[in-house]
């Protein structure tokens, strides 16, 4: 009975403190590789900041919800951007729900992880109410900031086009 456990041991390798420091090393390397990898896919993937200064947005808060309350008295609906051709357009009506006509419209074109610098399309009117950019949009996602002019009111809103 001896002889067997003999025979069993000296096939076996002994498990030493150099076995036991390489699994602590490859153990935590791995971990510190995963976190280093996806701490530069973060850093490289975020655009920026939502807002630069957290306190002085807080204070003009509430001028812009005053601003706000005296652009939806206008009543003007911008409807949801779409792409077209390769061109960006946005239809326009007012409360009645009636074209709205005879508008300046520019967009400003931002990429949302900042991949490219932000760009201004101009619009034109095509049929009443139906405003086209003069430029292409490139293919992609797009946060768009639309800003409407007409008789001295200016309405601005957030939209988006994939």
């Amino acid at each position: 009975m001896s002889d067997r456990g003999d025979t069993e041991r000296r096939g076996r390798k002994k498990f030493t403190g150099y076995h036991a420091t390489w699994m602590f090393v490859a153990f935590f390397g791995v971990i510190a590789a995963v976190n280093f990898t996806m701490a530069r896919f973060a850093i490289s993937s975020f655009g920026g900041t939502v807002v630069d200064n957290s306190y002085v947005a807080s204070q003009k808060y509430n001028d812009w919800l005053a601003k706000a309350e005296v652009q939806d008295a206008y009543g003007w609906n911008v409807g949801k951007p779409a792409r077209q051709g390769g061109r960006l357009q946005i239809d326009l009506s007012d409360k009645n729900g009636a074209a709205l006509t005879d508008a300046q419209i520019k967009v400003l074109a931002d990429h949302p992880v900042g991949r490219t610098d932000p760009f201004t399309l101009t619009m034109q009117e095509g049929t009443a109410g139906t405003y086209q950019s003069r430029e292409d949009l490139p293919a992609g996602r797009w946060k768009l900031k639309i800003h409407v002019q007409k008789d001295g009111r200016d309405h601005v809103t957030l939209g988006e086009v994939k």
